[in-house]
């Protein structure tokens, strides 16, 4: 292919990337089956970090093509952007089964619940402990990544790292406390509906912050190499927009699970 091009667009180069992607979610998949029916995890773990590699490898590919070569235009970062908002839209759905499937089991719980929710017997979580804690982290963690954007908008390049890697911390925290809580649940994925909603919805909601930390980590990462501008960051915003819609998400939770649900 030409050097030369009369089109704003960016036509990919042939990677393999993708189809090894495919191949290492197929095996982490298999994998996460033989834990559960035979508790060996080797297969898990070689689909981890086989989807590691691929991830890692892709991304430095998309980051060469944006900063180093040029290719991510404005026609191209605009398509991005609906990428992202098409993506983030997708996801709200995805949580909103978990809400439906919640507030179907609370609002007319059948005979098999006892009729009565929370389900006799499932000790619920205080919502003025670690939950509220969380929600003022997350919250937190909201603002330290909107002054981060500010930062890097106003070419104050220092401020930027701070809220940032700030913002980073908050985020594993956040991750450490919702572990700990998972140890000391009086309650599991077992225990009837609620249960299952509670597990289901708190552990998404927890591996899309683990996903949003990692996702800003690397936006800290190119930050101190010098990869964003004040006119071309798009990637950080995207890493922004998540952690919002992350936010946001959790508030919901907060509000329905934790503290109405209880």
């Amino acid at each position: 292919m030409s050097a030369h091009k009369n089109h704003p667009f960016h036509l990919v180069d042939v990677s393999p990337w993708p189809i090894l992607g495919a191949l290492s979610a197929m095996i982490t998949m298999v994998g996460l089956i033989k834990w559960f029916h035979l508790y060996e995890s080797n297969l898990l773990l070689l689909g981890f970090l086989i989807t590691s590699l691929v991830m890692y490898q892709w991304w430095r590919d998309i980051v060469r093509e944006a900063t180093y070569q040029g290719l991510h235009t404005y026609n191209v970062t605009m398509g991005l952007r609906w990428g992202m908002i098409l993506f983030i839209t997708s996801e709200v759905f995805f949580f909103i089964s978990f809400f439906w499937g919640f507030f179907h089991n609370s609002l007319t719980p059948s005979i098999e619940l006892g009729m009565i929710w929370p389900p006799k017997g499932i000790q619920t979580f205080n919502p003025y402990w670690i939950p509220l804690l969380n929600t003022l982290i997350l919250l937190t963690s909201g603002l330290t990544v909107t002054w981060a954007h500010h930062g890097l908008m106003e070419n104050n390049y220092g401020r930027g790292f701070q809220d940032l890697l700030l913002t980073v911390v908050l985020g594993m925290y956040f991750t450490m406390l919702q572990a700990y809580e998972y140890l000391e649940a009086p309650f599991t994925i077992a225990d009837a509906a609620y249960g299952s909603s509670f597990f289901m919805a708190t552990g998404f909601h927890g591996i899309h912050v683990i996903i949003g930390t990692t996702f800003l980590l690397v936006c800290l990462i190119r930050h101190m190499k010098g990869h964003f501008s004040s006119i071309h960051h798009f990637g950080f915003e995207a890493a922004a927009w998540y952690w919002h819609f992350v936010d946001v998400v959790w508030l919901f939770l907060y509000i329905s699970i934790y503290w109405w649900g209880s």
